[in-house]
């Protein structure tokens, strides 16, 4: 008589533990980005690094399997004007004229590259999470305007998000970003990293330049973003190894150079870029594009 009470009433446990098993979760709501000036990007496209690193779950890579995954290219911008005759021959190096940083994006976008951004670099190095097709990085260094007022609204033509890497001295003086124009930039999907207070070479720095040069322009790209800095680019491209113990303990996960060798025991905090040169035509630039990375 007992068998006979129990084996429904373990059926209609079964049936419901099922339909628990089978409920699905609720879907996310959808987040609009938007910027002044005409900077928005209603089409962007998923590539926003929204994914967090708690996010990103498996066995972390170790220096040498990260250095062995094929490199992402990033390239490294600073000034997109026309030259003037003020400019001088080294200077050109780091000015792309309008018209050929125009051509540049043009090409990325024709030839299948999609822009992507740290969160997603650092998960595909770290834990080998897969990235779109073609992935690249587009970053700018030192605060300058002209990415605000002319680079933003060209790469938004192609869906494409950059890292602006600010050098807190700088903002809200002539011919540089405002507070304001940094804060539209994050919240239009861009990412701001930390290019230390006044630019410059961390490899002399000592004592209290760590807060001088780190801690205080970090807490004020907090301040204005409301988001964590966690991405830095070393002034110059130069760093040294006893850099990276600073910047670890400071909240940074990732750390970009310019094109000399990765370290092979911090290969996170090496990360290699390539200047876009002012003298580079549209095909010097894929070409060194495939060569360097």
């Amino acid at each position: 008589m007992k068998t006979k009470i129990i084996l429904p009433f373990l059926m209609i446990v079964s049936v419901y533990l099922s339909s628990c098993q089978q409920h699905s979760a609720p879907k996310a709501s959808e987040k609009t980005d938007s910027i002044s000036v005409d900077l928005s990007n209603n089409d962007a496209s998923e590539t926003s690094g929204g994914e967090t690193h708690s996010d990103v779950k498996g066995k972390m890579a170790s220096s040498a399997e990260i250095l062995a995954r094929p490199q992402v290219p990033i390239l490294c911008y600073h000034q997109v004007r026309n030259w003037t005759s003020s400019d001088g021959k080294m200077g050109k190096d780091y000015i792309v004229p309008i018209a050929e940083f125009k051509s540049q994006m043009k090409m990325l976008a024709d030839s299948g590259y999609q822009t992507i951004l740290p969160d997603q670099l650092y998960s595909y190095l770290l834990y080998g999470t897969k990235l779109p097709e073609k992935p690249i990085m587009l970053t700018f260094d030192d605060t300058k305007l002209d990415q605000y007022t002319v680079a933003v609204p060209e790469m938004k033509k192609y869906g494409f998000k950059a890292v602006f890497f600010i050098m807190t001295v700088s903002l809200g003086k002539p011919n540089y970003m405002s507070k304001a124009q940094v804060k539209e930039l994050s919240d239009a999907g861009h990412v701001i990293g930390s290019h230390t207070y006044d630019h410059q070479n961390v490899k002399k720095y000592q004592g209290d330049d760590w807060v001088t040069q780190i801690e205080k322009p970090t807490k004020t790209l907090k301040d204005i973003t409301g988001k964590d800095v966690k991405y830095f680019a070393y002034p110059f491209g130069l760093w040294n190894k006893e850099a990276i113990p600073e910047l670890k303990k400071r909240g940074f996960t990732s750390a970009f150079i310019l094109a000399e060798k990765r370290d092979e025991n911090d290969p996170l905090f090496t990360i290699r870029r390539i200047i876009a040169s002012g003298y580079w035509n549209t095909k010097t630039l894929h070409n060194s594009i495939v060569k360097s990375f």
